[in-house]
């Protein structure tokens, strides 16, 4: 630490949270892959979610919101921002990973092995072969992040964002491998995954879930 002028104390280093929101369901019937295809908003199941998720952080001391520019994401940030009386920011950053199955009736993975010209893209569970590198979603959501610490310096964030982002820099920030099984990540819908800093180290990171009354009426798969 640095003393202040005239020889006073050195300044505390200050506590900030900033909670990585995962969006509400999503209106999907046909069960498709949407990615970052425009046009999927919450269902109504989905608004609820969004609308716990407020009641949770209601006496949480959120300065800054920022939310993927993606509608789902938006709505979902609506509620919490209102409720504190805040103008979301759009990050392009925090969006969705860029998933080459985009469009496709397969989300939850299922009907995959039914289109044998996806094949070639699933061979490299690495990079991964079938859309933006872990690496690159990685960078780009601790840049993001890293930003909303210091614009809620002592104070909270939250950020909306989407599953698997917010899984990859969990994987990240705990050392663990990014290989691993879409189905197995513990980040539900409107679930809070919270790292919380002493000036700018991780001290902790925590999960919850606000929704989780709601989780057991999502349609299962076809979230993103």
């Amino acid at each position: 630490m640095t003393s202040t002028p005239g020889g006073s104390a050195p300044a505390e280093p200050q506590r900030t949270t900033v909670h990585l929101l995962r969006h509400g369901e999503v209106h999907n019937p046909g069960r498709i892959l949407y990615g970052r295809l425009p046009g999927y908003h919450l269902s109504e199941l989905g608004r609820s979610m969004a609308e716990l998720v407020a009641e949770h952080l209601a006496d949480h001391d959120i300065v800054h919101v920022v939310s993927s520019p993606l509608e789902r994401a938006q709505e979902t940030a609506a509620p919490l921002a209102a409720a504190h009386g805040l103008d979301p920011v759009i990050d392009d950053r925090v969006i969705e990973s860029g998933n080459d199955f985009e469009g496709l009736p397969v989300a939850g993975g299922r009907g995959l092995l039914r289109h044998p010209r996806l094949w070639p893209k699933m061979v490299n569970p690495f990079r991964p072969s079938w859309g933006e590198p872990y690496t690159e979603i990685i960078t780009r959501m601790r840049d993001a992040i890293v930003d909303a610490r210091a614009a809620a310096r002592g104070h909270e964030a939250v950020v909306v964002s989407h599953q698997s982002p917010i899984w990859m820099i969990r994987l990240a920030t705990e050392g663990r491998s990014l290989v691993h099984n879409p189905g197995r990540r513990e980040c539900s819908l409107a679930s809070l995954t919270s790292l919380t800093f002493l000036g700018d180290e991780l001290l902790s990171l925590a999960y919850c879930e606000p929704a989780a009354a709601l989780l057991p009426q999502a349609q299962k798969g076809a979230g993103a």
